[in-house]
């Protein structure tokens, strides 16, 4: 197993850059091609790896440039920081969805679409965004929150891992 993450470990800053778009793309895929708009909460997880792929876009030039590669372990830590932060909004939107506490009142939702929704929409009237505590989608009985939740566990300790690979190398 170890010689399999070798690669990745020692080029994490790209990986975090591929892994931190590509749950943007899928994302964006299920809200695009699977109809399933994102909610308040949603759009927060998203951020995350905006700013993700940012930190590791960045930190990607940073270890280049002279005297950069002393940053090699920091910014593996900073990424690891990101992912922690994916972790917690994640870990809360499941819990809001499995009522294990309150979402934002913002994020509480509407009812069913009527035509009296529809005429408001077409006169300008804002759109409900959906409702955080009502997951549009589950497998294995985890939604895409509970999902993501997970997936960025295992970003945390990859960026762990890649912190502490890059401990003494510079």
């Amino acid at each position: 197993m170890a010689t399999v993450l070798r690669p990745i470990l020692d080029r994490w800053r790209f990986f975090a850059l591929v892994i931190s778009a590509a749950m943007l793309a899928t994302a964006h895929a299920f809200q695009t091609f699977g109809g399933l708009a994102p909610c308040e909460l949603c759009l927060k997880q998203r951020v995350v790896y905006w700013v993700a792929g940012t930190i590791a876009l960045a930190a990607m030039v940073v270890v280049r440039l002279p005297g950069g590669p002393r940053w090699r372990e920091a910014t593996c830590w900073l990424l690891a920081l990101g992912f922690l932060a994916s972790v917690g909004i994640a870990g809360y939107h499941a819990g809001v969805e499995w009522k294990f506490w309150p979402g934002p009142q913002s994020c509480s939702g509407g009812g069913a679409v009527t035509a009296q929704a529809l005429k408001d929409l077409l006169n300008g009237a804002g759109q409900k965004m959906p409702a955080c505590d009502q997951p549009a989608w589950k497998m294995a009985g985890l939604s895409m929150a509970g999902w993501n939740a997970v997936a960025s566990i295992v970003f945390v300790a990859l960026s762990v891992a890649a912190a502490l690979r890059e401990r003494g190398k510079a």
